[in-house]
């Protein structure tokens, strides 16, 4: 049986961030598949191409009155997403964080008469259960957001228990883990490695946002215990200001040794010439940018924490470390940097687990078979008008 294209509403944060790079990877896959995405966001997600077919982007326009103290998203959002669903008939609307997504989501559903409710999938990312889960201003949002959604997905089993222990929500909750989809670098390596003044350096690579839970203290003191040789450099793409961290790489004495590149889109340009990852957290859902890492061959010494364990097969694709454990880390990446045949083996597995485990292929369909699924179910929000 030939089933029919779905029209799906993809709402996310369109910054930098893992959960934006995965929603908009999402939609690329969705729309080569034959489906109709449509994009509803304050701004165009960074890696959203401008004229591909069957995407659409639909931009919320806020406006500052000077009646609030601070601009409101929700309401706005919430109106957009109506109008959208009405409009171009949509099936679903699949919103990445509770709030304020699903929260807007249930807030569209209830304006639209009952015929023209799309289905609405939440899927949460971790900080909207990690961070605003154990504020009591948020939780009860976030545990009706969960609750009155027609389905949940969780990037990972680790996240999935944190969801449930921390905002106390027991419906179901579906584990889809992230996938990655790698974009042809538009450079040749050698011509990145010119551009970093590199020469035959073993190039140790972190990307993240530098939020407190990254660990960039601990990132800097685990590299510093390689002061003693020269034949490494780290590569860190921030995307956040590094400024707050200038200092500590003084101190430490990695002036010269610690690359920075601030906001960058393209990170398969990067990426390329990679060939440790090294990710201090403490605390990851998933962990994408260790996942960019080992679709390019590069294996990953990292934190033992969160669902990180679930991404890296230790000692095979990888090594893992307690969390803020300075001399575990430091002596994995020791041994990586000694060892350049062992490196090479643990990046092929890297490579092959990314393509085994978290492909577009074997992670969108579980999508769609989600998607139609839930288009059988009654609409969690209540009855029908």
């Amino acid at each position: 049986m030939t089933l029919l294209p779905l029209k799906i509403g993809i709402t996310c944060y369109p910054s930098v961030g893992g959960s934006g790079v995965l929603a908009t990877s999402l939609g690329e896959e969705l729309a080569q598949r034959g489906h109709e995405v449509h994009f509803i966001s304050y701004e165009r997600p960074f890696r959203l191409p401008e004229h591909a077919p069957r995407i659409h982007f639909h931009p919320v326009v806020i406006n500052d009155y000077e009646l609030f103290k601070y601009p409101d998203y929700t309401l706005p959002l919430s109106v957009r997403m109506a109008e959208v669903s009405q409009q171009c008939r949509l099936d679903i609307l699949h919103v990445h964080y509770a709030v304020p997504h699903a929260t807007a989501a249930l807030l569209a559903n209830a304006m639209l008469p009952a015929a023209r409710r799309p289905r609405i999938i939440t899927t949460v990312h971790g900080t909207d259960t990690t961070l605003l889960g154990n504020d009591p201003g948020y939780r009860p949002a976030i545990h009706h957001a969960l609750t009155r959604s027609d389905v949940v997905t969780a990037v990972s089993h680790h996240l999935r228990e944190e969801t449930r222990r921390v905002i106390g929500y027991h419906g179901p909750i579906e584990v889809i883990h992230n996938f990655y989809v790698p974009r042809p670098p538009t450079r040749s390596a050698a011509a990145v490695r010119h551009s970093l003044g590199l020469h035959g350096e073993t190039v140790i690579f972190h990307a993240s946002n530098l939020r407190p839970v990254k660990r960039i203290d601990v990132l800097l003191e685990t590299v510093a215990r390689l002061r003693d040789r020269e034949d490494w450099k780290l590569l860190l793409l921030a995307g956040a200001p590094f400024e707050p961290f200038a200092r500590d790489r003084q101190r430490l004495q990695l002036t010269d040794r610690v690359i920075v590149r601030e906001k960058v889109l393209d990170v398969e340009e990067y990426l390329q010439i990679a060939d440790i990852g090294l990710f201090t957290s403490d605390t990851e859902s998933f962990c994408l940018s260790l996942l960019e890492a080992m679709c390019f061959g590069c294996p990953g010494v990292s934190t033992r924490v969160g669902g990180i364990p679930e991404v890296i097969e230790a000692g095979v694709s990888g090594l893992l470390a307690p969390s803020g454990d300075v001399e575990a880390l430091g002596g994995h990446l020791r041994r990586l940097l000694c060892n350049p045949a062992e490196r090479r083996q643990m990046g092929a597995a890297a490579r092959a687990r990314a393509r085994a485990h978290f492909s577009a292929e074997i992670i969108v369909p579980r999508y769609e078979a989600v998607y139609r699924r839930a288009l059988e179910l009654p609409l969690a929000g209540g009855p029908h008008d």
